[in-house]
């Protein structure tokens, strides 16, 4: 018997030894998975692209192809929108969707580098990349949820006014019985976005918020601005501070008046090396079980800093030290699959982004927790 022979007989002794079931890989069971999934909605696409868009010119093959591009394909092509889902001009018809995306092109609020009103153009861009199925899931959002983008809240130079736009247009929205997914933006907006939101909502909030700045002061240079969204938060009556979870804090960058306030208002705070102590599991165990003591819904704030610089470098405040992508997106999955009433995506600079990096990951956390809540039963239906 040559050595080849010998290694693989080996092999699979200890292959059988072990246990070995090909059916227990988690990439099987997600390619099984994928057989029960619909094609309805993706053909109702089509015909609707052929319908627009003119048929394909005669020397095309695949006639799903139009002239004019209307769809998902080609991924370089197309006016964006989030994900290529309909822009929906009149935001009336909003509560015939699950979930609406809007953006949120505000930086009034920024205390250092300025430029995260182009956020929400840069995350639908990118988002042209993906497609509406996950493997690993084995969920389509096209399939399994009605999605929209009503585009942009219109904001002005003047923050307070601005801040009343904003809560105005969540509130609109949730109203509606729809998820609002926020496109900031710099964190400021965290505020009126929670208030528009908690307009409602019949009972408490809990916020799950992470970041490496603690957010939580009052005033910054004497107005409200992105390092002070929740103290004003949790100054409104049903989104009290013991519901309050912050993860991630820490580094050179937390000014000590927030600190005084999160001591004094009773909010978890959770640093990088409480999440490398405990581990992504039981830190999101433990931000659940703050934020929903109690509470009727959670609202999920995502502010992309709280990524290790080296990752996201197209942000206001960069900071070494943070989440590792992969962590940040395992702890959202885990929290959105208790369900999620809101969620904001903030701080995305892409005049200092490199190859669209940071405005990628923030549309993987929002397509992340949306297809976590359609696996979980959380959404979806409409």
């Amino acid at each position: 018997m040559g050595f080849f022979d010998n290694h693989g007989l080996n092999y699979r002794k200890t292959r059988e030894e072990a246990g070995f079931n090909r059916e227990d890989l988690h990439g099987i069971q997600a390619a099984e998975k994928e057989a029960t999934l619909s094609f309805a909605r993706h053909e109702e696409q089509v015909k609707r692209n052929l319908e627009l868009g003119l048929e394909a010119a005669e020397s095309i093959g695949d006639r799903t192809i139009s002239t004019f591009s209307r769809g998902e394909l080609p991924h370089y092509a197309g006016i964006n929108t989030f994900l290529k889902m309909p822009y929906l001009e009149d935001v009336n018809k909003v509560g015939d969707y699950d979930v609406a995306v809007m953006g949120v092109p505000f930086d009034i609020g920024t205390t250092y580098r300025s430029g995260t009103r182009f956020g929400p153009q840069a995350i639908r861009r990118i988002s042209a990349l993906y497609q509406t199925y996950n493997y690993e899931m084995g969920v389509d959002l096209r399939e399994q949820l009605k999605i929209c983008d009503l585009g942009d809240v219109f904001t002005i130079a003047n923050i307070e006014k601005s801040f009343d736009q904003i809560s105005k247009a969540v509130s609109h929205v949730m109203g509606k019985g729809t998820m609002p997914i926020i496109l900031g933006g710099d964190h400021s907006i965290g505020y009126p976005c929670v208030r528009g939101v908690a307009e409602n909502v019949e009972g408490n909030i809990g916020i799950i918020h992470l970041d490496r700045h603690i957010d939580i002061q009052e005033k910054d240079m004497d107005e409200r601005m992105h390092t002070t969204p929740w103290f004003h938060a949790t100054n409104i009556p049903n989104a009290p501070a013991v519901n309050l979870v912050q993860i991630g804090i820490g580094g050179w960058q937390v000014p000590r008046a927030g600190v005084q306030v999160g001591r004094e208002r009773g909010t978890t705070i959770m640093t990088i090396n409480d999440v490398e102590t405990l581990g992504i599991e039981k830190v999101a165990e433990m931000a659940l079980e703050v934020a929903w003591k109690g509470a009727k819904a959670v609202y999920l704030s995502f502010d992309i800093d709280s990524i290790d610089c080296g990752f996201v470098p197209g942000t206001g405040w960069p900071e070494p030290g943070g989440f590792l992508p992969r962590e940040a997106l395992k702890l959202m999955q885990l929290v959105a699959k208790e369900g999620l009433c809101a969620m904001e995506v903030v701080e995305v600079a892409p005049a200092y982004d490199i190859s669209d990096t940071t405005a990628l990951l923030a549309t993987r956390a929002v397509l992340d927790v949306l297809a976590t809540m359609v696996d979980n039963g959380k959404i979806g239906g409409k």
